[in-house]
């Protein structure tokens, strides 16, 4: 029989664990009795048709939005204890790019956590956010105003930033939204260096064709979890049925991907 101090040893090594969340908006679920359990070192891709709750749920694991019930667990701790381990690159679109701050200040605000928000960000920190601006292709940039930014080069500043934190999980809403080709090609070499190191990045996904190119795990989603696990095993045609609604036009290309890879 499993222990009390056997089950605590092995939430500790799992990244995110959610049990029975709910969010509602003025009584409404977004999402609905949610239930994971994710591997460490995993790109997952968050898949579902608009309105289905993904950045909803990604919120709710960030303590961004209060949930109705359920418990969100990081590496067998509540968010609060375990913020520091945690980076988040929001929405681009949810951001007050006319705030007067450079793409450095940006990138170097992801050092608070472990200087104290009232601490002066020292020279070893600004050193850090270079080089994180460096590996984003964005080190000419470093002193130009956000708003003078293009939106790929803004989303790129905000990936800088998640790097500098060197947390051990990242969540990512949609980075790769409405960005060019050089910047997604950026944002995938970034997704497979972390991974690389380990690091385990939850990121919310609409192209359906890339996700088996571009992600190993795969929760597929419409307000409850339709599907869970690794792509090549949940990411297939009835899933993609089963969450889309039958809507045959939005993932033929993805089905034609699988059945390529396959």
């Amino acid at each position: 029989m499993m222990t009390a101090e056997t089950q605590l040893q092995d939430l500790k090594q799992l990244p995110l664990v959610v049990r029975d969340l709910t969010v509602a908006y003025h009584r409404k679920p977004v999402v609905w009795d949610i239930d994971l359990s994710i591997p460490e070192g995993k790109l997952v891709s968050i898949v579902g048709p608009n309105g289905a709750g993904k950045s909803t749920l990604l919120k709710a694991c960030l303590d961004l939005i209060p949930r109705s019930s359920g418990e969100v667990l990081i590496y067998g701790e509540p968010y609060t204890k375990a913020r520091k381990r945690v980076g988040y690159v929001p929405q681009r679109e949810s951001v007050d790019w006319d705030f007067p701050v450079s793409a450095l200040d940006v990138v170097a605000m992801g050092t608070y956590g472990k200087l104290g928000w009232f601490r002066r960000v020292d020279k070893r920190s600004k050193a850090l956010a270079m080089q994180a601006l460096d590996r984003v292709g964005l080190a000419d940039y470093a002193h130009r105003q956000i708003s003078q930014l293009s939106g790929g080069q803004q989303q790129r500043t905000f990936l800088a930033r998640a790097l500098v934190q060197d947390a051990d999980i990242y969540f990512m809403d949609e980075p790769f939204a409405a960005v060019d080709a050089a910047t997604e090609r950026a944002i995938v070499e970034l997704l497979k260096e972390l991974q690389s190191r380990g690091k385990t990045c939850f990121v919310v996904h609409h192209d359906l064709a890339t996700v088996p190119q571009y992600f190993d795990w795969t929760i597929l989603l419409n307000m409850r979890v339709v599907a869970n696990g690794p792509t090549s095993e949940v990411f297939t045609q009835g899933n993609l049925r089963k969450t889309y609604g039958g809507k045959l036009s939005l993932f033929t290309e993805a089905a034609e991907k699988i059945a390529k890879a396959r």
